[in-house]
């Protein structure tokens, strides 16, 4: 039994301390103010029922993330707020209390926000550096008791595996100076890209472990998201599997060349098999290191059956290569444009049975 061994499938809950308002709408100055309302959202939106639903649902993990602006004050830097780090003593306390591992996640870092451009860029600023690696020091004393694990940041976005892995080694150094056996996942660059997996400093340490993501074709995953400028104006329904005209469509509509779909007449699990080997070609080469799935998923108003087909086709990937996975995402706010969850809104109850069954691994 390997430290990460009880890592199987699970599910995020981003929309509560991450992704609660999209800050790329609000004026830059403001960004990453947290409001009254922010406040009250984060004390009502994830209640200890939540948690025992996430439970029911026969996952074995949790992801939970957080901003660092929720955590640290943007203009005080290393100043922590006590309000909100207890409110996620709350939800990690009431995740142990129901039996599941808890991987407690940066999600969006000073400097690497995906949904703003910030002036400056977290692998290239000292200060920011130093602001990230001390967070999760004062995470690690704060925590020290607990048998949780730690994943630093969500996705990097920038390309350069190079600094991201100088300032991952920086971190997990700090922490190993703390705590000998905390578990760390690091993710690969280029917002954890399957493709830069292969680029990532590797540890001899049983207690690091390595992670990806996956939404390709976010043509298909990303469809009438407003986040993507290119994806709203586009505005089409699209179905998984598909004919790989709608793709070509949607390449001419913004004239590129569409290369990348050469040899497919299809968007299927054969794409989808195609686009994760990376992850595969990891598993065989480094067998005595652990991979996770750390997210993917569909957003929400995708035909509810090429949702499930999707996900279908991703986890059969996992579980073909024996790599644990972690769906993304609960529940998105009810304002939120670029909604993934996986439960309706009104109850919190998943969207459909064959969907609960997929996440659980029977495909």
């Amino acid at each position: 039994m390997g430290p990460f061994a009880k890592i199987k499938c699970g599910m995020g809950i981003g929309g509560w301390m991450t992704n609660y308002k999209r800050v790329r709408f609000l004026p830059a100055e403001k960004a990453f103010d947290i409001t009254i309302g922010d406040r009250e959202h984060f004390e009502r939106y994830i209640t200890q029922w939540d948690i025992q639903n996430i439970r029911s649902f026969g996952m074995d993990h949790i992801r939970i993330p957080f901003d660092q602006c929720v955590i640290e004050e943007v203009n005080n830097p290393f100043s922590y707020r006590e309000e909100m780090l207890k409110l996620l003593d709350r939800v990690i306390h009431w995740s142990l209390n129901e039996g599941l591992e808890v991987i407690l996640n940066m999600h969006h870092a000073f400097g690497c926000y995906c949904d703003f451009a910030e002036g400056s860029s977290l692998l290239d600023d000292e200060e920011l550096k130093n602001r990230f690696i001390r967070l999760w020091e004062m995470l690690e004393d704060r925590y020290c008791d607990l048998d949780i694990v730690f994943e630093p940041l969500n996705e990097v976005t920038s390309a350069n595996a190079e600094k991201w892995n100088d300032l991952a080694g920086r971190t997990i150094k700090a922490l190993r100076e703390k705590n000998a056996t905390r578990r760390i996942i690091i993710g690969s660059a280029c917002w954890n890209n399957v493709n830069y997996l292969k680029d990532l400093s590797l540890y001899d340490d049983p207690y690091i472990g390595y992670t990806f993501h996956f939404y390709e074709p976010a043509t298909i995953t990303h469809q009438r998201s407003t986040v993507f400028v290119e994806h709203y104006l586009y505005n089409r329904e699209i179905p998984y599997p598909c004919d790989i005209s709608y793709l070509k469509d949607f390449e001419d509509c913004f004239n590129r060349d569409g290369k990348w779909l050469s040899g497919y007449d299809r968007i299927d699990e054969r794409f989808v098999q195609d686009y994760l080997q990376p992850a595969a070609d990891f598993k065989r080469q480094h067998p005595d290191k652990w991979l996770w799935f750390g997210e993917f998923g569909t957003i929400q108003h995708m035909p509810l059956e090429s949702r499930e087909n999707y996900m279908r086709d991703v986890i059969r990937f996992s579980k073909e290569h024996d790599i644990p996975w972690c769906s993304w995402n609960y529940l998105s706010t009810p304002y939120d444009c670029n909604k993934y969850s996986l439960v309706t809104e009104d109850d919190r109850k998943i969207v459909s049975e064959e969907m609960l069954r997929i996440i659980q691994g029977h495909v």
